[in-house]
């Protein structure tokens, strides 16, 4: 089952925040809590707040235990941007950009999946088109006047 967990407007750039969630993708919630902890980011504590609140959605709404909990996919999407004004030189001004952004946290039950086998067609179809195409040199109008 899927539990989920949604902080919007959060005030920092969506950039920055997917730096931390990347890195708890697929993880258990034990170990992502743990890396959560140890990172010194400000991105890090909005998303630790976000995955303990899936953990407590979990818990009292869908009756799942902690421990065997996996972070599915931790997502983070541009929210509305705050415009504000700069005065600079000669009596112009320039705008600030105050970026905000939604943290989204699925948790899950079930065990991760693996991934695709190494017998994958579409792999080997790509792998076999690259080999046989060979690199053209390219010819100039020097070059070719030259012989």
């Amino acid at each position: 089952m899927e539990v989920r967990s949604i902080h919007r407007y959060a005030r920092i750039s969506a950039f920055k925040a997917r730096e931390v969630t990347r890195e708890i993708q697929g993880l258990p919630v034990s170990a992502a809590l743990d890396i959560l902890a140890f990172t010194p980011k400000k991105a890090a504590l909005l998303v630790n707040q976000t995955l303990k609140s899936a953990i407590a959605n979990a818990e009292n709404n869908a009756n799942l235990k902690a421990e065997g909990l996996v972070v599915k996919e931790a997502v983070v999407g541009e929210g509305p941007t705050f415009k504000r004004m700069q005065t600079r030189a000669r009596g112009s001004g320039s705008q600030i950009l105050k970026r905000t952004s939604h943290i989204r946290i699925v948790l899950t039950d079930e065990k991760p999946e693996k991934d695709k086998p190494a017998g994958d067609k579409k792999t080997e179809e790509k792998a076999a088109a690259t080999e046989k195409k060979p690199k053209k040199s390219k010819k100039t109008a020097k070059t070719a006047a030259k012989k």
